[in-house]
Order: structure tokens, then C-alpha cells, then sequence
């Protein structure tokens, strides 16, 4: 039960440290704010499954891990000019 308490907590601050340094690079802090804990539930557990009780000194980094990674999939690009694409259409 604890573990399980952990790997939310670990999510959230996750999720909190995100949007406190890159806010301008997340959709939506509501969203952000509850995908890290319930990817860190998830990954946790998950792990846990495979691994069994009493390894939390595994399962613990392995749910942070899991919430960085769904966490990133939320960023958006970065609007700096030299990585925006030009179409081939206007260069003509």
C-alpha cells in the first residue's frame, strides 16, 4: 500500500518539476499534473508485478522513469527558428 502512495508522490513531484521549469512547452498543467503520477502508478505497479515484493529500491526509479518518458511525449517543439522546417512549396 505505501509503494503504491510513493509512486503517486514520485509522479507528482515528477509532473510539478516539469511544469515548473518547461510551462511554456506543456499543453495543459491539469494535463501534465495527472499523467505523472498515473504513469508512475502504472510503471510502479507494473514493475512490481515482474519483480515481486520487497524490491522497492528497483520499482522506485523504474516509476520515475516510466513518468519522465509518458511525460515527454507531452512536450511540445521548442519555438526556436532554426529547427522549424520551410516548405518546399514556398520556396519557388
Amino acid at each position: 500500500m505505501w509503494e503504491a502512495v510513493a509512486f503517486a508522490a514520485l509522479g507528482l513531484g515528477i509532473a510539478y518539476a516539469a511544469t515548473h521549469f518547461l510551462p511554456e512547452r506543456f499543453p495543459s498543467r491539469v494535463l501534465v499534473l495527472a499523467t505523472g503520477p498515473i504513469a508512475a502508478l502504472v510503471g510502479g505497479l507494473i514493475t512490481r508485478t515482474v519483480l515481486g515484493a520487497g524490491h522497492a529500491a528497483v520499482t522506485l526509479p523504474v516509476s520515475a522513469l516510466v513518468a519522465a518518458a509518458l511525460l515527454s511525449l507531452l512536450l511540445r517543439p521548442a519555438d526556436d527558428r532554426r529547427f522549424l522546417r520551410h516548405s518546399v512549396a514556398g520556396r519557388a
